[in-house]
């Protein structure tokens, strides 16, 4: 899995928490082994940039994806799904920081980037929560992975709850 993580934001962050956690949520999605993921951390004017040109939207948010080749998980029946290109996961660690510490069980900004990392992953292969039926789906595989990657790492504790949109 080729995963780069480039921090243009002037602000600290575990680069490698986020390289681990996204790999992780890759092959716990059967994504091919060889398929590439970029995820840029930029500052929150570059995100309310990026957010008002795309979504129409005002001010920074927490997450953006841009997809490239709409890669898929495997059905349960395949081994592996295409090799490609995922595309790309924006981060912002202003926001990730904010709605750490206004979750209801407050949380680092590191592990919300990591949450955030996540759910990037999920909007690049598809998953959506407009709806309540894809919102609940959505977020268990969130939950999922999650805490799948935190008992891995022998972090312990539960996994942040859910702050994005």
């Amino acid at each position: 899995m080729s995963i780069d993580v480039n921090n243009e934001s002037g602000t600290d962050v575990d680069e490698q928490a986020i390289l681990d956690i996204a790999r992780y949520a890759l092959s716990w999605m059967r994504i091919h082994p060889l398929s590439e993921l970029s995820v840029i951390v930029v500052d929150a004017a570059a995100m309310e940039q990026l957010h008002v040109q795309w979504m129409d939207l005002p001010g920074p948010t927490d997450v953006m994806s841009f997809p490239m080749d709409e890669l898929r998980p495997p059905a349960k029946d395949e081994d592996d799904s295409p090799q490609g290109l995922l595309g790309d996961i924006v981060l912002c660690p202003e926001v990730a920081k904010r709605q750490g510490e206004e979750a209801q069980t407050a949380h680092s900004m590191d592990e919300e980037l990591q949450l955030l990392t996540v759910h990037g992953v999920l909007h690049l292969l598809g998953y959506d929560h407009e709806e309540p039926e894809e919102k609940v789906e959505m977020f268990g595989l969130q939950k999922a992975i999650v805490d799948g990657w935190r008992e891995e790492r022998g972090v312990a504790g539960p996994s942040p709850a859910p702050t994005t949109h």
